[in-house]
């Protein structure tokens, strides 16, 4: 999906886009809300739909339950007309997901404002498909089977009486015939607060080097409050019994390069190597041989003498 900055929708502009869809049980709304935010995996869904039109419902599920998709649009293959309606709106639905991205909390006002529009004008309440009641401050829409959903077509121009946003208009989808839907394989529906765009391009994953920090940089640790008297005890302790004072070292002042370091051969750990490789000795620079006796001090004749 492009990413490009969010803009907000007015009140006007969220009448349009969720009038088709507010008056749904909320099991459906909250697939199609989620599905929306991934326009491109619902055109897949509703071309696999049209080219199995004699599954439905739980065999529509099963059929497609590997396919990579999200779990709400693979929840909406089980109702294949509305599947069609939305991937034939791709505007709409472009804008249905990146209002409910943007602005999740008044989408949902949203909707119960439309659904009490639909209250008022008697065209939302309890039948023999849907139990519509209020709890709290909204209104809820639940089937009466939770494995027998009806998604019922209206007309938005209608149901929420005369349409009084002149600017915005909502979508007209084409009518369908209601028929129930039996799902026994039910996706339970999230309904999201915060969604996330799921963005399909990987970036690789920066590792940041370890880098050895010395004594003098190091900052103090800042707690927000009070330690607890176990975790005192163990600080103290450690700082009496591990903890050491910093030796003063005096900056080292250089005048002038440092002449190249000079290996010592008498050296015990040269010593080892030095003899396995050179055997007998090896001549120095001065003429003389350098003769190691057991790993204590050396001679050289000739070249000068040196001690270990």
């Amino acid at each position: 999906m492009s990413a490009h900055a969010q803009r907000d929708f007015s009140q006007g502009e969220l009448d349009a886009v969720l009038a088709p869809i507010a008056l749904y049980p909320d099991p459906l709304v909250t697939h199609i809300l989620n599905a929306s935010v991934f326009p491109q995996e619902v055109a897949a869904a509703a071309a696999w739909s049209r080219a199995n039109p004699q599954l439905q419902g739980d065999a529509a599920i099963a059929a497609i339950e590997a396919t990579p998709w999200n779990p709400s649009v693979k929840a909406l293959v089980a109702y294949p007309d509305v599947l069609a309606r939305m991937a034939d709106s791709p505007q709409w639905l472009a804008d249905l997901g990146e209002a409910y991205t943007g602005s999740p909390d008044a989408v949902n006002a949203e909707i119960q404002q439309l659904r009490g529009r639909a209250q008022a004008t008697g065209n939302l309440q309890s039948n023999a498909q849907q139990y519509v009641y209020q709890q709290g401050q909204e209104i809820v829409v639940q089937p009466v089977y939770p494995g027998v959903i009806y998604a019922p077509y209206y007309n938005p121009y209608l149901v929420y009486g005369a349409w009084w946003w002149p600017a915005y208009r909502p979508v007209y989808w084409r009518p369908w015939v209601w028929r129930p839907v039996v799902v026994t394989r039910v996706i339970a529906p999230v309904r999201l607060v915060h969604p996330v765009r799921a963005m399909p391009v990987s970036r690789p994953v920066q590792v940041t080097p370890y880098h050895r920090v010395p004594e003098s940089q190091r900052q103090p640790i800042i707690h927000s409050g009070a330690l607890p008297q176990s975790q005192w005890n163990n600080q103290r302790n450690y700082q009496q019994n591990y903890q050491r004072a910093p030796i003063a070292r005096a900056p080292m002042a250089r005048s002038a390069p440092m002449p190249a370091p000079q290996v010592r051969f008498n050296e015990p750990r040269f010593n080892r190597g030095y003899q396995a490789a050179a055997g007998a000795g090896v001549r120095s620079a001065g003429g003389g041989a350098v003769r190691s006796s057991g790993g204590g001090g050396g001679s050289n004749r000739g070249g000068g003498h040196h001690r270990g």
